[in-house]
């Protein structure tokens, strides 16, 4: 039965992953939830008994889901190649940026503007890319610059993907992460 179970939370989560990156989190209800899960809206409150419930563990899914790529790209073999990475997971999701925008910007954003414990686990999963970018800068040798290069490469990052969002243009994206390689590369 657990497992079970667990499947449906997971759907749940799935779900809201889904329809809040392509609608907002406050526009999203419980009910797009759940139908979207294809679980009964009565059952959705033995998993998550309010809807800040459901954005507590949805920033958690998608700080795992980072972390996941992070472990990954430390498997390469220099900083600069775990940077060049970050920006190519970027722009490969130029598309899904384009209908959508940045699934943590764009949460971030909309979850300030309500202040609250959700916006402050938001920022941090964005404070966790900037630390990350910013180590990888250090192991780069660039000493008390890497906060700034990490500031740097991720508002470039965010910049372009909400400037592709705002315009649905894909190729605007492509543009940013082609010179922001470029930029890497002369650094």
């Amino acid at each position: 039965m657990e497992i079970k179970e667990n499947n449906k939370r997971i759907r749940l989560l799935e779900a809201a992953n889904k329809l809040v990156h392509a609608q907002g989190f406050n526009q999203t209800t419980l009910a797009d939830i759940s139908h979207e899960a294809a679980v009964p809206l009565g059952n959705v409150y033995y998993y998550f008994k309010t809807k800040e419930e459901i954005g507590q563990a949805l920033i958690e899914h998608r700080a795992n889901f980072y972390r996941s790529l992070i472990a990954e790209w430390e498997k390469l073999p220099s900083p600069k190649e775990r940077l060049f990475a970050l920006i190519q997971m970027v722009t490969d999701q130029r598309g899904e940026l384009a209908r959508s925008g940045c699934p943590i910007g764009s949460l971030c954003q909309e979850l300030h503007k309500d202040g609250g414990l959700l916006a402050g686990k938001a920022a941090d999963l964005m404070a966790a890319i900037l630390g990350w970018s910013e180590q990888q800068f250090r192991a780069l040798g660039k000493g008390t610059e890497s906060a700034d290069l990490a500031l740097h490469l991720v508002s470039v990052l965010q910049g372009a993907s909400l400037l592709t969002h705002t315009f649905n243009q894909p190729d605007l994206l492509l543009r940013e992460t082609t010179r922001l390689k470029k930029w890497l590369n002369a650094i």
